[in-house]
């Protein structure tokens, strides 16, 4: 499951997170975010319980956004221990995501 996480509760949901998180920052109107959606949802499955994975809504949550300097999207950032530790910027396929998962793990 990917949990929908806004500025509000970005630090409880992500920086406070006891697991790893996958944070997909995209807008609606972005078609590459969309190719991107289904990957990360079929990654939200495999690692359930193991891994955490948000999405952000960037034009609704400018806040975070801004914060994380998101100059384009699909933005998939990586999280460890409240740590931003990784970056994926674009369109990306399952197996260019996998290995920066299991290597947090």
């Amino acid at each position: 499951m990917v949990t929908e996480v806004t500025d509000q509760d970005f630090e409880e949901e992500v920086i406070k997170s006891t697991l790893p998180v996958l944070v997909d920052l995209w807008a609606p109107w972005c078609r590459p975010c969309r190719m991107v959606a289904p990957v990360v949802d079929k990654l939200a499955e495999r690692y359930k319980g193991r891994f955490k994975f948000c999405r952000l809504n960037v034009d609704e949550n400018p806040q975070t956004a801004s914060k994380y300097r998101i100059m384009s999207i699909p933005t998939l950032m990586f999280f460890k221990n409240g740590e931003a530790v990784d970056t994926v910027v674009g369109a990306v396929p399952e197996r260019a995501l996998q290995p920066k998962i299991d290597e947090l793990l």
